[in-house]
């Protein structure tokens, strides 16, 4: 774990590796690369995190306004990767970067990872009959 570095610049990122790793997630199948990009590009803050070699094995990013909310999504650790702190790691990051030192609403979604998260301060929300949601479906790209 002390071998993995985190970086914010948009243009060290592995478009091609995060398309294979975004593909597989629950919350993404079969996404393309396109709008992965798309996404990164309209982002206030895109994190990699990488190997001593420079292969990318984790990805996060954030949709915020640098002020009041931050809205993380995206956080991939390849496989292999997986259980070893490296997503505590990229989080804390992200939770720590200087763009965003000023919000104060931080907020994401999981279906199977509340401990993780817990321990690094998100509970459920205080006010959950207050959110509302347009869900669509993703469109084909």
């Amino acid at each position: 774990m002390e071998n993995i570095t985190f970086t914010d610049q948009l243009d060290a990122i592995d478009f091609p590796k995060v398309t294979q790793m975004l593909s597989q997630a629950y919350w993404s199948p079969g996404i393309s690369m396109v709008e992965i990009q798309q996404g990164a590009r309209n982002s206030s803050l895109v994190v990699g995190a990488f190997l001593p070699d420079k292969t990318q094995i984790g990805y996060a990013r954030v949709i915020s306004d640098k002020t009041r909310f931050a809205y993380i999504l995206d956080l991939y650790i390849d496989e292999p990767y997986r259980k070893q702190g490296i997503g505590q790691a990229l989080m804390k990051y992200i939770l720590a970067h200087e763009s965003h030192k000023d919000v104060y609403q931080w907020l994401l979604i999981t279906k199977d990872a509340h401990g993780v998260y817990h321990k690094l301060g998100f509970q459920q929300l205080s006010r959950p009959l207050d959110w509302m949601e347009i869900r669509k479906d993703r469109p084909k790209r």
